[in-house]
């Protein structure tokens, strides 16, 4: 029994050592079935590129910004204005935004409730330019709401539509400011590095005020303070408050040059005394946040921006708005004679040119979206995040200045078959790149993204390309497979 066990031993030990005993010359078919053996073809086709005028893009960054610049890269002037509404929070334990009427110790002569003081401020989080530069500034009531349900992009100006407050009562105050507090020393000032020491620019509504209505009140927090204890229901939540207390404002950049600065929040504050055993100085504190609606209306320079369009000789990526680069892909010349083979990579290498301008203080986009062109306004207005599959994301590499997009295969294939089935557009196979600002979730093990909208910043480059390029063409590498049986 023990002879019949070993010999079976030294059987089922040959069968393996010669089921192992393969070249390298065919292990890798002697993994699959016969039918399952392929051809790698690599190729290579040349693409074309040209700059096209963007008036506009979706509004819907974070951020606002705030400022009159010039690009030294595409030497264009931009400004950036915004507007802004208050949000409240809807409250579910019964507590109040204010304390009880009769515990209010700020008083007038009548004995009527008022603000000791009120004041608009605006919080910014980073500025390019120079900081050192006066900048002005003017502040409008706006007299209805922005309508919400509707998309809105930058080219959207709200004094043009007819929504700011006109008579002769309506609160427009300019202020002279610079990002970097001037009367702050050096060493308090350059610590104000993150988002909870921020610099801010404070705008105070002590005058009188008069709504539309005609009703006359000490300052603009007396007037939300009143309502308030009129009509508690007109605070129950930001719709509320918007549509019958405080439609927002409007900040606009009246003066200055040399300065974008990224708002990162704008306050309403008023302050008040009340008793609640002893005395208390009390605030309302309402901020401007993503649950409101917030604008920010771009205004370029139309001719330079057309000027650089017309330069054939490279294309150029600029943001907010401005110039994206279009790309024509040669899906028909990569699909000919490969149409039963699979393409298993495509690869775009785009390469920016130096600035021309030593002194680029902007600095270029560090992420483009590739995203068909009939897709470019629809891709932002739903949302939607990159998939690898029609939209595509490249980050600038510092070192070999370029843009790649490592495999964008399911797209040419995708293009293909709307061609040949008949559903194709006339925009078929062309893409935009786009500028944009990535927003992540991370933690200890993961990064995921989690929003996508167009880089509102002040971003330019110039790309390779162009219909009359005098540099090396832009080429796409694709790699097919092609099944063989033998």
């Amino acid at each position: 029994m023990m002879n019949i066990k070993h010999l079976l031993c030294i059987a089922i030990a040959a069968v393996c050592f010669s089921a192992c005993d393969d070249t390298t010359e065919t292990l890798g078919n002697s993994l699959t079935n016969d039918v399952d053996r392929f051809d790698i073809i690599p190729d290579t086709f040349s693409i074309s590129t040209k700059s096209i005028i963007i008036d506009s893009v979706l509004s819907s960054n974070q951020y606002s910004y705030l400022g009159h610049i010039k690009d030294p890269e595409t030497k264009t002037y931009v400004t950036s204005n915004y507007t802004t509404q208050f949000a409240l929070l809807e409250s579910f334990d019964g507590s109040d935004l204010l304390p009880e009427k009769d515990s209010i110790l700020s008083r007038n002569a009548n004995n009527e409730v008022i603000a000791d003081s009120c004041k608009l401020n605006i919080f910014f989080y980073s500025s390019i330019g120079d900081s050192l530069n006066p900048m002005r500034l003017t502040l409008y009531e706006m007299g209805q709401p922005i309508k919400e349900g509707v998309s809105y992009y930058t080219n959207y100006d709200p004094e043009k539509e007819g929504l700011l407050r006109t008579d002769v009562n309506a609160i427009r105050k300019s202020k002279t400011y610079t990002p970097i507090d001037l009367n702050l020393s050096d060493s308090v000032r350059y610590q104000m590095v993150d988002k909870t020491n921020m610099e801010v620019v404070s705008i105070t509504l002590n005058e009188p005020y008069i709504d539309n209505e005609g009703n006359e009140y000490e300052n603009y927090g007396t007037y939300i303070m009143r309502k308030f204890y009129s009509n508690p229901n007109d605070f129950k939540n930001s719709y509320n408050f918007i549509h019958n207390v405080c439609p927002g404002f409007y900040i606009k950049s009246t003066d200055g040059l040399g300065v974008m600065s990224e708002v990162y929040l704008t306050e309403l504050a008023l302050y008040y005394k009340y008793r609640n055993d002893s005395t208390y100085n009390g605030s309302l504190l309402l901020s401007g946040t993503e649950e409101v609606m917030q604008t920010t209306n771009i205004v370029n320079d139309k001719k330079t921006i057309e000027r650089l369009a017309a330069d054939n000789t490279c294309t150029y990526i600029k943001a907010p708005a401005g110039i994206f680069t279009e790309v024509t892909i040669p899906v028909e010349d990569i699909k000919r004679n490969h149409e039963k083979d699979t393409i298993s990579s495509a690869k775009i290498v785009f390469n920016a040119m130096n600035s021309t301008d030593d002194n680029d203080t902007f600095g270029k986009p560090q992420n483009l979206l590739m995203v068909h062109k009939d897709s470019l306004y629809k891709f932002f207005e739903k949302k939607n995040l990159p998939n690898n599959k029609t939209s595509f994301v490249a980050s600038y590499n510092s070192s070999y200045n370029t843009y790649t997009f490592n495999n964008i295969s399911s797209m040419i294939s995708t293009m293909y078959e709307a061609r040949q089935n008949g559903t194709a557009s006339d925009n078929w196979n062309k893409v935009v790149l786009v500028p944009i600002s990535i927003t992540r979730n991370t933690s200890s093990t993961t990064s995921s993204v989690t929003n996508v909208s167009n880089e509102m910043s002040l971003k330019s480059t110039r790309l390779v390309g162009g219909t009359e390029n005098p540099r090396t063409p832009i080429t796409i590498s694709v790699i097919y497979n092609r099944f063989t049986k033998e």
